[in-house]
């Protein structure tokens, strides 16, 4: 255990909060009450940082970059008349290097780095354990009457029988692959599984995509059936409402027994990549002992101010089994530390959160579903823009994907917007917006916005409630 970067705040083994978890969570919550004066012990375990910049959202997105290059070059032949070009991944350890290089870089620019210019937060290395009157660290005993815990989640593996003896890969270990597989099997599509899949098919692997359901199934049905229909485009092969048997490695391949349809099927490759779920990191913390309450999942139940079922003690990021975003773990993270000087005032309030899957095309939502509206008792009225009906989409020549809006047919209020689009991810913040202005479906239609653009689909979709938009001009408002 060592104490490294630390301030001159620290105080001794007193703080006004202890933060165990060294991540995006972690570090949001100290230096939100190390910007109000307090003394914070951040305690670590591992590598600095978490998981978005070490394991999840910068290495894949680097990758999901250099493979989406690449099969740009290729399709812009099929796209535009008088075109040549091709590309390939001639390097893939190349490609690798550089984005462990991108990855050691933002973990000391924007975590190790930030440390000593906060002379309240100091730095401790070690497992944390919950110890009456505060945190102990070995045998080191850090003493606070409020803690916050953040020490995230980790891949797990589905209860598949053989699946612990075949060398199944998880996210993590996908991402570290230092050779490109011939084929592979992904289990689970999910924003995990559809993102890794289409990235490893995109660098020139044999691809099998497996769901019990169906790809994304917490996006809406016609997003959902867009997209398996533009990855199978791609020649990735999609099985979907399967149910798994067992798995077995023989000799260099994997094998895989489903059933799907009443009919049992045997699926071969190099490779099975499990993307299926993860699980919060509690164990050895002494949660039950403190009184802590969790899921059955083990995740650390909290309520809207972040607080445990424990006095003292809150709870953010996916620790709490909920809204897996390195945003919204910050987001969380700032309100736990917060709440926990100052005297539980703020609430966690995700009606307005906007979330991305970077597939191509990107998926993007913010706000209800139809089916969440109408569960919720709304009078629910929907809008489907194809992006057929969207010059952007017409003039880049891919009209892949389409736009979903969700209102409320009394009120006349936007209740939440669904993307499938090739720059949805840019997109989506501006439906965010709208929501959290409680715009109605006719401000939306009558907001002016540019021409030739992907958020100008917002427009259409919401002049499309009441017009049919074929019949309209260029930009007509």
């Amino acid at each position: 255990m060592t104490d490294c970067c630390a301030g001159g705040g620290g105080g001794g083994d007193g703080h006004d909060l202890v933060v165990v978890g060294a991540g995006s969570a972690g570090f949001s919550a100290a230096i939100a009450a190390a910007e109000q004066g307090a003394r914070v012990a951040l305690i670590g375990h591992g590598t600095i940082g978490g998981t978005c910049v070490n394991l999840g959202c910068v290495p894949s997105k680097a990758l999901i970059r250099a493979v989406g290059a690449v099969h740009e070059a290729g399709r812009a032949a099929r796209r535009f008349a008088g075109v040549e070009s091709a590309a390939r991944i001639a390097d893939w350890a190349a490609l690798m290097a550089q984005k462990e290089a991108l990855v050691a870089a933002l973990r000391q620019a924007k975590y190790a780095d930030l440390l000593p210019g906060y002379e309240g937060i100091t730095y401790i290395e070690g497992r944390a354990r919950l110890a009456p009157g505060g945190v102990a660290v070995g045998s080191r005993h850090l003493r606070a009457e409020r803690i916050v815990l953040a020490t995230g989640a980790r891949p797990v593996l589905p209860e598949i029988p053989g699946i612990r003896t075949i060398g199944a890969l998880d996210s993590t270990a996908a991402l570290a692959l230092a050779h490109l597989p011939r084929s592979m099997l992904v289990l689970g599509a999910g924003y995990v599984g559809a993102e890794l899949g289409q990235t490893f098919a995109r660098a020139g692997v044999a691809v099998t995509l497996l769901c019990r359901s169906r790809v994304l199934p917490e996006a809406e049905p016609e997003i959902s059936s867009a997209l398996a229909e533009a990855l199978r485009e791609e020649g990735m092969t999609i099985l979907d409402g399967v149910r798994y048997e067992h798995v077995e490695r023989q000799g260099g391949e994997v094998v895989l027994t489903i059933t799907r349809a009443g009919r049992a099927e045997t699926l071969r490759a190099a490779h099975l990549l499990a993307a299926t779920g993860r699980t919060p990191n509690t164990e050895g913390l002494g949660l039950a002992e403190a009184g802590v309450a969790t899921s059955p999942q083990g995740a650390i139940l909290v309520d809207e101010r972040m607080r445990s079922s424990a006095p003292g003690i809150y709870a953010a990021g996916d620790v709490t089994g909920r809204d897996p975003f390195v945003y919204m773990a910050a987001y969380g993270a700032r309100i736990a530390a917060r709440n926990a000087l100052n005297g539980d005032s703020l609430r966690y309030d995700r009606s307005v959160m906007p979330a991305v899957v970077f597939t191509d095309p990107q998926v993007a939502s913010v706000g209800l579903t139809e089916a969440a509206a109408r569960e919720a008792g709304h009078e629910v009225r929907t809008s489907v823009l194809p992006l057929a009906h969207l010059p952007r989409a017409l003039a880049a020549r891919d009209t892949r994907g389409l736009i979903k809006l969700v209102a409320d047919g009394r009120t006349r209020r936007l209740l939440g917007a669904h993307l499938l689009a090739p720059e949805g991810a840019d997109t989506i913040q501006t439906a965010a917006m709208a929501l959290r202005a409680g715009l109605t479906i006719e401000e939306l239609a009558e907001t002016i916005f540019p021409y030739l653009t992907t958020v100008e689909g917002l427009k259409l979709a919401a002049q499309a409630f009441e017009t049919d938009v074929t019949r309209l001009s260029c930009c007509a408002g």
